[in-house]
């Protein structure tokens, strides 16, 4: 990896995209910290504790929660895209739009105004979240008047949203490509330091009762370091899986054209375990969070024994639903985006053009479905991979952590002090409840961060090679 991003420096054309996605990025980051008029976020913080908007902190690079004209973030353009895509396999003429230039300009601007309208809803939402926990500095004087303030705010967040898409699309054509991943990488990046700092100091804070500073010091530093192991284990892990391949062997025959002999060769099919990425993960978090979200910003955050705050509690991130539906919904966009992006009876029939074949099989249908059966295993282990992924840490993050507490305080319990680490085991554990929020996401947010990193990789490969085969001709 770091020879390819070495020879990618060393190349001058794929030097001056980098520098330009670079230069893309910092653009995107000055965004994120410009802020927007009549709007006061002092302590507005405290508003996403425990909600959904948590995650969309996250994935906005930490500017929702400053409320500055990045606020949106990459959310209505994601939503947009699954919409889109959702409507070209519901609508075939749609569909079929994708398959020419001309058509791709046309699904570009449906996406666009699709983003431009979910964009404005989310915005409109945003704006009464500001206004009924009081963090807008309308003046009294403008009483009457204040539509006026609340169409500039809802058009600047509209505005950033816009902005933010533009910049994607300049990172595709004139970049590395895949810019919105690679500014929905450079948020979670952005937000992971203050993150990691709050989760420490939750931690240090499950163990601050009494005066007993060594219970803390050991209880909090043995925590941690086990959390440090255990996310680098994980994302070994998923390097792993990510990088795996199932290859079916082809066999090419042998043709002569005039006095030479081409073919004779063998070679494989590969296809990969994770063939569509994180993006299913996108798709299934975003999907799941619309309720939740949309009540959020409505205010309803399930403190109270309304309907709306019990179906919030029903939603939420803390809840059995949330994990159940996302494990649906995650497994269904997997299917989904195989489908659309590999097409077994193509690929048979390119193979047959070429003259190969499958061992044992014959060409042509057989051929198809032979790799449509393997598509179908393959495809069912990698959707089951994203899913535990995102998942395990929403249903054992917190399990494992009290488990954590109780095994570092009870060896350090005695018949005199008993009743001391009972209280402060009670205390810890009652604080760990507040780390659910935190593992929540920790799971789609490794895969999103993991999937971007080696795709671009495999993007730099692909155009090192390419740069090479042009220069042998």
């Amino acid at each position: 990896m770091l020879q390819t991003l070495k020879n990618a420096w060393n190349t001058k054309e794929i030097r001056a995209k980098i520098l330009f996605t670079f230069f893309i990025l910092l653009i995107y980051r000055i965004g994120t910290v410009i802020p927007v008029p009549f709007v006061d976020t002092n302590n507005f913080a405290s508003v996403f504790s425990g909600t959904i908007l948590d995650y969309m902190n996250i994935l906005s690079g930490g500017s929702l929660e400053v409320a500055t004209l990045f606020a949106l973030g990459v959310t209505p353009y994601i939503n947009a895209s699954i919409i889109i895509q959702l409507l070209a396999v519901a609508f075939p003429k749609l569909g079929e739009l994708s398959k020419d230039e001309s058509g791709k300009k046309i699904m570009n601007m449906i996406t666009r105004i699709t983003t431009v309208v979910l964009a404005l809803v989310t915005a409109i939402g945003y704006y009464f979240l500001l206004k009924n926990n009081n963090f807008l500095t309308v003046p009294a004087s403008a009483e009457g008047k204040a539509w006026i303030y609340a169409v500039v705010i809802v058009a600047c967040y509209c505005a950033g949203a816009c902005i933010i898409m533009w910049l994607g699309e300049r990172i595709n054509e004139r970049g590395l490509g895949n810019g919105i991943s690679i500014i929905l990488f450079a948020n979670i990046v952005a937000a992971l330091p203050s993150k990691l700092i709050e989760l420490v100091q939750l931690i240090i804070n499950a163990f601050n009762y009494g005066d007993h500073v060594a219970a803390r010091g050991i209880g909090a530093i043995a925590i941690v370091l086990f959390l440090i192991a255990f996310v680098i284990a994980v994302t070994v892990f998923v390097i792993f899986i990510t990088g795996s391949e199932r290859r079916i062997p082809v066999q090419y025959a042998k043709m002569q054209k005039g006095r030479k002999m081409y073919g004779g060769q063998s070679s494989f099919l590969p296809i990969k375990l994770n063939m569509v990425g994180v993006m299913p993960v996108i798709f299934a978090s975003s999907i799941v969070s619309v309720v939740p979200t949309i009540l959020a910003l409505c205010s309803v955050t399930g403190k109270g024994e309304t309907f709306w705050d019990k179906l919030y509690r029903f939603l939420g991130s803390d809840g059995w639903f949330y994990p159940v539906i996302l494990l649906i919904l995650i497994i269904a966009f997997t299917y989904f985006y195989t489908e659309i992006s590999f097409n077994p009876r193509e690929i048979a029939n390119n193979l047959k053009r070429q003259g190969g074949t499958v061992a044992g099989i014959r060409q042509g249908r057989p051929t198809a479905d032979y790799i449509q059966k393997i598509l179908g295993k393959i495809t069912l282990v990698g959707a089951f991979f994203l899913a535990i992924i995102a998942i395990i840490p929403i249903v054992g993050g917190p399990l494992v952590l009290k488990n954590l507490i109780y095994l570092v305080l009870k060896p350090v319990e005695t018949a005199e002090n008993a009743s001391y680490y009972q209280t402060l085991l009670a205390n810890a554990m009652a604080n760990a409840k507040s780390y659910s929020n935190y593992f929540t996401f920790g799971g789609t947010t490794l895969l999103i961060v993991v999937g971007v990193v080696l795709e671009t990789f495999r993007d730099l490969e692909a155009q090192l090679t390419m740069r090479n085969h042009k220069n042998l001709f």
